[in-house]
Formats: C-alpha cells, structure tokens, sequence
C-alpha cells in the first residue's frame, strides 16, 4: 500500500475483524485434507503441465515430484519470497472456494521472457496476462484431470505483482501444492492453495476423501464400566448382597431391597419406592433448554450490523484509485505483438451502452461519458447494488 490505498477486499475485512495483512492468523482449524490422494494427482499431472509450459515458452523445463501439504496462513508465507507474482482463478462450478496459484518473480521474470524473447522482462501489465495464460493451462490440464466433477470451469485469472502480505490467503488450513520446475540447473516453484472445501471436493472426485468419523455413544469411546452396564441391560442379572435385579419388559431389570421395589416409570425409567415415597434416580436432572438468539443484520449501510457502522470512519480518509472502464477485449499475445499505430481494437460495449465505474479496480456504478470544460466526465446512471458488488468479489 506505498500509494496509501486499499482495496474493497480490505474495506471488508476492516469491518468485519479480518486479519489482511502480515500479522498472525492465529492457530489453524482442524481439517482433514486428504494429502495423499491430491498429492497422487498431482504426481500425474506434472508431465502434462511442464509439457504446456513447454510448449508455449519453447524451453526444456524440467518438473519434480510435487508435493501437497495442509497448512495455514503462517506457514506459507514462510516459503514465499517477500514479492510474488499471485494469480487468482477461483473454479465456478462444482468447486466453491479459493483457488490460488503463486510465482516468484524470477519464474515468472523467466516465462515471460522466454516468451516475449526479451531478457530481464519487467513485471508489467502485459507479463502479468502472459503469467495468466500459464496459469489458464495449469488450469484447464486440472480440470480435465478432474472430468467427474460436471460443469467444472475455472474464472478468467487475475495476477498481480505484489508484497506476499498482500496475497488473499485461504482462511484456515488450506492444501498446498508445490510443484518444482528447473531449466538450466536453476529451480522454481509452483505454489498452489486451496482451500479445504475445494481441496475434500477434489480428493472426493478422484475417489479419495475423508469420511465422516461415526458418532460415539456418550461422545467418546466406550470404557469398561460402559460395556458392563450394556451386558447389564441386555439380560444379566447379578446378584448384589442378596438383593436380586427382577426382570421387566423388555429386558430391564428392577432391584428388590428390603421390601422395596423400583416401580416402572414412562419411557421404560424407574423410581424407588420406599416407605411409600417415590425418590428419583441419580442422574436424572432435567437439563435447562434456551433457545438460540441471532444478531439482525439489518439496520447498517449495504448489509453492515448498526454496531459496526462507527468502524468505517477509521478509514474515511483514506485515498481510492476511482476509474473508468470504456470496455474491454482479448487478444492473443500475437495479435498484441502486432499492433502498432492506427491498430483498430474492438471492445465488448455497445456505442452508447453505459460505462463501468470502478474503485481499486472493482465494480460499484454505471454512468454515461459527459464533457466538461473540454475535460472528459462520466454521470453516474446506476449504482450496483450491495449483492452485485459482494459477488464480484468472489
């Protein structure tokens, strides 16, 4: 943030209490990531990914034995370098969840020069698209690894250059791929989180999984007095200091002591009679049942609690990169290479159809194109609303 702004994401997790930056995420939640079953799949999909890299850069990479582990956010970023190249493909179907692919600059530095024929390649806009199209064909070789899981497609890739803090990490404990790459003598690696729900959907895909531990009775492991109290009630019937267990329906049992006699109760239950009263069984305290009180959350500006609200005038003067988006299109790296002056490019609007505003390159208005003392201007028209802006940021 060495321009001092920040991103919608960040506005969010201000809000809602979200560490976003390099401070301890704390301890990691249980998971039950099945490690070995992706680290399988990712062994067979190593030839066929160095393959792509290959052919689209024109070297000899060479790839290693992959590796997949369950960590959280701490201990990936102990394996990053301080600057990475983050590229952000989340999976639209049948995987919901973060899907994240992570570069040093010098791999990324290396394809993008491989590529553009150029040495020591600056990370600009255009190396970015051309680590996106890498990371395109890392993606769509999973997918088709993956052809179990219907409709399964990836979202376009999203790179930046950017301190590893800034990196949108998967909350929690997350799997973690690392495929090593070397061309030359020289390694690379790799890096690939995801999150535990897209990680058990994969390994569940590819036959694999965790399967849900069985409940225990009592919620633990039976003990021996358990297993002698069961053996108990399904037919025994010890003798204790001359008094005998009587059987009752159903196998149930009722001690006879001096005279007096457990009486059946609803539910198959006893209660001890003597001298006439009735004295209830140890316990049986009938425990104190409350219902469970939700917080509204409604009240606040786009879905915010009316206890938060005062949070957001931490950050009222902070500064916001504000654009507009005439249109936009894709081109093949070649076609890029080509162009040169009075190169026509078409864009997806329609001529008169509204602009996009943007703030920190994320959608929240449409507007129309105005002059205004011979400078350019947009009205704004429409302001998305709160639901449209919290999806595109998924």
């Amino acid at each position: 943030m060495s321009d001092g702004t920040i991103s919608q994401d960040e506005i969010d997790a201000l809000l809602s209490g979200v560490d976003m930056g390099g401070l301890s995420s704390g301890s990691s939640s249980s998971s039950n990531i099945d490690t070995a079953t992706l680290e399988k799949f990712a062994g067979g999909l190593k030839d066929k990914c160095a393959g792509n890299l290959n052919s689209m850069t024109g070297a000899s990479f060479e790839a290693g034995a992959p590796v997949v582990e369950a960590l959280n956010r701490d201990q990936l970023l102990s394996k990053l370098p301080e600057m990475v190249v983050a590229v952000t493909a989340d999976f639209n179907a049948g995987l919901k969840g973060d899907h994240l692919l992570i570069l040093s600059p010098e791999f990324a530095q290396k394809i993008t020069g491989l590529i553009n024929k150029e040495d020591n390649a600056e990370l600009d806009d255009m190396a970015l698209s051309v680590i996106g199209e890498f990371v395109s064909t890392h993606s769509g070789a999973e997918i088709t690894d993956l052809s179990k899981i219907a409709g399964l497609a990836a979202n376009p890739p999203e790179a930046v250059h950017v301190p590893k803090a800034m990196v949108r990490i998967p909350q929690g404990t997350f799997a973690l791929f690392s495929y090593p790459y070397t061309l030359d003598g020289e390694a690379f690696t790799l890096w690939e989180a995801v999150s535990s729900e897209v990680a058990e959907g994969m390994a569940k895909a590819l036959g694999g999984g965790t399967p849900d531990p069985a409940p225990a009775m009592g919620g633990g492991a039976l003990n021996a007095a358990d297993m002698a109290s069961m053996a108990n009630l399904a037919g025994g019937q010890p003798q204790m200091g001359g008094f005998q267990q009587q059987p009752m329906m159903g196998g149930m049992g009722m001690p006879q002591m001096g005279g007096f006699q457990q009486q059946p109760m609803m539910g198959g239950m006893g209660m001890p009679q003597m001298g006439g009263f009735q004295q209830p069984m140890m316990g049986m305290n009938t425990p104190s049942v409350q219902s469970l009180q939700y917080p509204s959350l409604s009240g606040g500006p786009m879905g915010v609690p009316s206890g938060e609200q005062g949070n957001i005038g931490l950050i009222m003067d902070v500064n916001m990169e504000m654009t507009v988006e005439l249109g936009r299109t894709k081109k093949q790296i070649k076609e890029i290479l080509g162009m040169g002056e009075g190169t026509i490019i078409e864009l997806d609007k329609l001529a008169g159809e509204p602009v996009d505003i943007l703030v920190n390159h994320k959608p929240i208005a449409k507007g129309e194109v105005v002059v205004i003392d011979e400078n350019f201007g947009v009205r704004v028209t429409e302001i998305l609303s709160p639901m449209e802006r919290v999806s595109d940021l998924r």
